[in-house]
Formats: C-alpha cells, sequence, structure tokens
C-alpha cells in the first residue's frame, strides 16, 4: 500500500465530525499536506480545526474557484462536507449541498482523473424493507424517509450512472457514527453524546418509546459504528488508491458500519457502564415530527468491503463507548 507522502489531499466537511477526525488521523499517518474545505465561520465547530496541520483552508463556498485556479497535482479529494440535518424537510437545501456541489466535485475529478472518496448514508435505506446491500441496483428502487437520505441516494444514482469516472472511487454508506467531535452537532449528535449529557444533568437517560408493536421501547436497533473505525476505512481505501492498487472494477459503493444491530437500551446502559453507575433509563414519546421518518433497524451488509481487502476488526459498541466516554466526553476533548 501506499505510504504516507506530501501528496496534496482535499478533503471538505473538515470542520465536521466526521471531517476534522479525517483530518487528525490522515496526519498523525504521516500525510502533511492537507488542504480543509468547510465553512469556518462557524463557531461552534472552531474547536475541529482550529488545532489541526494543514496547508491551507478553503472556505466551501469559494471551492470550486479555487479548484479552478489550482496548479497542484491533487492525489485526492475525500467529500465529507454536507447537510446532515435529518429533520431538514427543505429539500432545495439539501439538493444544493449534498447533490449539485458533489457533481461539482465528482466532475473534477472524472476530469483530472483524481481518486475520489465521498459520504453516502444509511439514511438511502429508507425503511429497511428492501434490506442494507449495497450493490448497484437497490438505489433505484429505495425509497429513503426524508430529504437529506433522498439527496444522499440521488448523488449515488447520479455516480452509477456516469459513464465518466476517476479510475478509483468510493461512496461510503455511513450508518450511525459516533465519537469525538460531535460536540457542535446539538440535537443531531449521537444517542451517547446526549446520554452522558442527560446523565450529567440529571442521573437519567431518556429514550423514545418505540411506536412500533414488533420493537419493545428501548430495542430499537441500529448498526453504531465508532468514528475511529470509519477513519480507518477512509485511509485504507485512500492508500490503495494513491498505490493505484484500486481501479475501476472495485470502485462504487459501500456500506460503512459494524455489521451488527445494537439496541439503543445498550448504548445508554454501555454509558452509565462506562462512567460506573448503574443504568437509570425512562422510555418517552418519540417526537410527532420524526415518527413516521424513523428507522426502527438497520444494519450493515459488511461483505462487500470484506471482499476488496479491508482487513481490520471494529469496535465493539461497549468498547467504542468506554473509549469514547473515558478518553474524549468526560474531558471534551477534541480528537
Amino acid at each position: 500500500m501506499a505510504q504516507p507522502n506530501n501528496t496534496l489531499l482535499l478533503i471538505t466537511g473538515a470542520a465536521g465530525f466526521i471531517g476534522s477526525c479525517t483530518v487528525e488521523y490522515l496526519t498523525q499517518l504521516g500525510y502533511n499536506n492537507l488542504v480543509i474545505v468547510d465553512d469556518f465561520l462557524k463557531e461552534a465547530k472552531q474547536a475541529n480545526w482550529s488545532q489541526k496541520t494543514y496547508t491551507e483552508k478553503v472556505d466551501r463556498a469559494h471551492l470550486e474557484t479555487w479548484l479552478q485556479n489550482n496548479h497542484s497535482p491533487i492525489g485526492a479529494i475525500i467529500h465529507l462536507g454536507a447537510r446532515t440535518d435529518t429533520t431538514e424537510f427543505d429539500y432545495s437545501v439539501h439538493e444544493k449541498l449534498n447533490v449539485a456541489y458533489s457533481k461539482m466535485l465528482w466532475s473534477y475529478c472524472s476530469s483530472n482523473d483524481i481518486p475520489f472518496i465521498y459520504a453516502s448514508s444509511a439514511a438511502t435505506y429508507g425503511d429497511g424493507s428492501l434490506g442494507y446491500n449495497d450493490d448497484h441496483e437497490v438505489p433505484f428502487q429505495l425509497q429513503p424517509l426524508n430529504p437529506y437520505g433522498v439527496s444522499k441516494n440521488e448523488f449515488d444514482k447520479w455516480a452509477l450512472q456516469q459513464s465518466a469516472s476517476s479510475k478509483a472511487w468510493a461512496g461510503l454508506k455511513f450508518f450511525n457514527v459516533y465519537g469525538p467531535n460531535e460536540y457542535h452537532k446539538g440535537r443531531m449528535a449521537s444517542v451517547i453524546w446526549h446520554s452522558f449529557n442527560q446523565i450529567n444533568d440529571t442521573g437519567l437517560v431518556k429514550l423514545f418509546k418505540s411506536h412500533k408493536p414488533d420493537f419493545a421501547d428501548g430495542q430499537q436497533l441500529r448498526d453504531f459504528v465508532y468514528v475511529k473505525d470509519v477513519v480507518q476505512v477512509i485511509a485504507w481505501l485512500l492508500s490503495n488508491m494513491l498505490a493505484a492498487t484500486w481501479n475501476s472494477v472495485n470502485s462504487g459503493l459501500f456500506n460503512l458500519g459494524t455489521g451488527e444491530a445494537r439496541s439503543f437500551y445498550d448504548l445508554a446502559a454501555n454509558t452509565f457502564k462506562a462512567l460506573n453507575l448503574s443504568p437509570n433509563i425512562e422510555f418517552v414519546p418519540m417526537p410527532e415530527d420524526i415518527r413516521e421518518k424513523y428507522q426502527y433497524f438497520t444494519e450493515a451488509n459488511m461483505q462487500k468491503l470484506r471482499s476488496v481487502g479491508y482487513p481490520h476488526q471494529f469496535y465493539s459498541l461497549e468498547e467504542g463507548v468506554q473509549d469514547y466516554v473515558a478518553n474524549y466526553l468526560q474531558s471534551l476533548k477534541i480528537y
């Protein structure tokens, strides 16, 4: 695999949750020529990027102009910037940031044969009635439950239909990612983040009641994946692409979860355990604005990523929660 070098890497969403963790991990691996892209005026995100090592930062609104004027060879573009708010129901917001912006980057990479790694989402799978398989026929049948999921699926479909692409690309369908650097996300932060704060404030965690008879309260199931696993997958893909051991046959969509669904009760209970406390959990009605759009079960089929050679094991929920709580949440440490 390719060794880290001075190759220019461009990372969008670099002030966000997964993007900032990716910047840090690549820096730790020895990549030392990073151009970071985001809306850097958002004060809540400043801690995520202000202490990072990078060559240049570019405002996302100016990226297309920057690319047109850039004459340095770009080794790869890692596109993690997106509007990720699943409660934003104005599709035009998602279409602009998640579809049109992504098409611009795809086209640039295609024209210049630059490896392209981008963030898709498990939200594309909708209610899960078609399963969670990342083959390339499924996106054209999916019916996501919210505009965010629709926008991600629309770009996936568009990408799969393009005759022109860089030889090396991957769209990563992130499942429920949790971990450090999500402190700015508020309502959209992971249930672990919310649980930790509720425990500190009240000694109690509130979880949503189930509004489906086949799921008990707290037994809604999700594939929770630790952000340290996510960035390791991104770095592994990048290394293979830079080494030219990745080609158009390998390129496509890939699930990125652990492959094991766990309950929200397990998640909350493990947050208590990481704080050396006994679980104290109460169930409350789910907000009506998301009740009909709620995924009760997600579980990534991870066979495809394994089939192209991904070798590493994933954190268990117990291991990930323990690391997140003990090493980051208790001190609000940035990764």
